[in-house]
């Protein structure tokens, strides 16, 4: 037979079971930032942090990334960097990031200025032939128009030149042109 076990000790054990629990389904959040020269997560407390003059921050992993930084060497031609490893599409799989379809927006007619919805939905369902008959029609009238001003113009310069060799005839002969100018005009 087993002891028989107080209910209150039976209950204590239970308790400090479910605190164990808890704690261990909760996860603590470190603030962690990224070295700016090999891209790796930083802890809170490591890493090497340097101030340029303009003051500007740097945060580095280790030395290493430090000197490199310093050197003025490139991260893209270090292997072991996290830009040489996304340039060159190393551990894909890893980040294998959904990206976001846009929602294309459906093109829905409205009406503009000087032709309502009606007018333009007619337009857009009318046969090419009446289309075609239009456009020709309308170019007929153009081109009738501009036929018509050209024989107005050419009238009335008809008429002006008829004037000008009706004014020339009645004047009689024309008068000789003056001969050139005698004397010295030039600086003494």
């Amino acid at each position: 037979m087993t002891p028989r076990v107080p209910s209150a000790i039976a209950f204590r054990g239970l308790a400090s079971l479910e605190v164990f629990n808890r704690r261990k389904s909760k996860k603590m959040v470190l603030k962690t930032e990224l070295c700016r020269f090999s891209g790796a997560k930083i802890y809170p407390g490591k890493g090497i942090r340097f101030v340029r003059s303009d003051s500007q921050v740097f945060l580095f992993a280790n030395s290493k990334c430090k000197r490199y930084f310093h050197n003025r060497l490139k991260p893209a031609k270090l292997t072991w960097t996290a830009m040489y490893r996304k340039q060159h599409k190393k551990d894909i799989h890893a980040e294998a990031v959904k990206k976001r379809r846009r929602a294309t927006k459906k093109p829905y007619s409205r009406s503009i200025v000087g032709a309502t919805l009606e007018v333009i939905q007619k337009k857009r369902t009318e046969k090419p032939e009446v289309r075609d008959a239009a456009r020709e029609a309308a170019l007929r009238e153009i081109k009738e128009r501009i036929k018509k001003t050209k024989d107005e113009k050419k009238a009335k310069k008809a008429e002006v030149v008829a004037k000008t060799q009706k004014t020339q005839t009645k004047g009689g002969a024309p008068k000789a042109a003056k001969g050139p100018k005698l004397g010295g005009g030039g600086k003494r």
